[in-house]
């Protein structure tokens, strides 16, 4: 029996979690903005269910609800990181204040529930961190820009920690869905810049069709992710990513392919740039 620490737990993946652990006679600390919605959708959990109030830009929340967590089940084993939501938008069109308020919670909020358990998983020598990127997160394209670079950040940040933490007996994951039939595509979980240019209709403006069109027509099943997330947190040795959903495997190696490619065509100026021996 293993204990969960799920953000966001009460919509699409983080729901998909919380209820393949209790299927699985697992313990959960279940963290959303509204934990009603968690208790709601789970009426028959019982003491196995620890719903917690978490906004993940808030530091001191984030504390607390792990706090909540070790005090009900005694330790975490799984911690993860899903809280975050879509802005999709030209680079030009996505201001300031929408930029941060983006990154403040896919980046920054990610930090601070990641800091807050890590004290705990420290001392127990054990522990999983899995950190729900994108596979807009390891390619980007036209209308996605910010909200890649927030799930950029999320794949750097996880190398990293993989790095850290795999000598302390700690392992670290960044798990990059495609295209799931979560409500990730609804208003709620996605948003669009208030301001709109028209000089990108023709790039920009072709995501936000294909966005309308593709809304509940995603091929990834949330049900099978959700098996593969637990699948993933029982492997050994977990690898630093792992894709989900033949679209992210296609768009990964053509990303491979197209760098491996334009590496070779500019290696040589890339390598003129050295000292030269004596």
């Amino acid at each position: 029996m293993s204990v969960w620490f799920i953000t966001g737990a009460s919509r699409g993946f983080g729901q998909e979690l919380v209820a393949s652990a209790l299927a699985h006679g697992d313990e959960v600390v279940a963290t959303a903005r509204d934990p009603r919605a968690v208790v709601e959708a789970f009426p028959e959990a019982g003491e196995a269910l620890l719903a917690v109030r978490l906004d993940v830009t808030d530091q001191e929340q984030a504390a607390m609800a792990v706090a909540a967590g070790i005090e009900r089940f005694g330790r975490i084993d799984v911690l993860v990181n899903n809280a975050g939501y879509g802005l999709f938008g030209g680079v030009e069109e996505i201001s300031d204040a929408e930029a941060r308020a983006l990154f403040d919670t896919n980046v920054f909020g990610l930090l601070n529930v990641t800091r807050a358990a890590l004290p705990a998983l420290r001392s127990q020598m054990a522990g999983r961190i899995i950190n729900i990127g994108s596979s807009a997160g390891f390619v980007s394209s036209a209308g996605r820009g910010l909200y890649s670079a927030s799930k950029f950040a999320v794949e750097a940040i996880t190398e990293a920690l993989h790095a850290e933490l795999a000598p302390l007996g700690i392992h670290a994951t960044v798990v990059e869905p495609g295209s799931f039939r979560t409500e990730f595509l609804s208003a709620g979980s996605m948003g669009r810049p208030d301001r709109r240019i028209p000089a990108y209709a023709d790039t920009v403006g072709k995501l936000h069709a294909a966005i309308e069109a593709n809304n509940g027509h995603q091929p990834g099943d949330p049900v099978k992710a959700a098996a593969a997330i637990r699948r993933l947190a029982a492997t050994a040795e977990p690898p630093v990513r792992l894709q989900l959903g033949n679209d992210c495997v296609t768009l990964v190696e053509g990303k491979l392919a197209g760098v491996a490619k334009e590496l070779d065509q500019w290696r040589d100026l890339a390598l003129s740039t050295d000292f030269t021996s004596a």
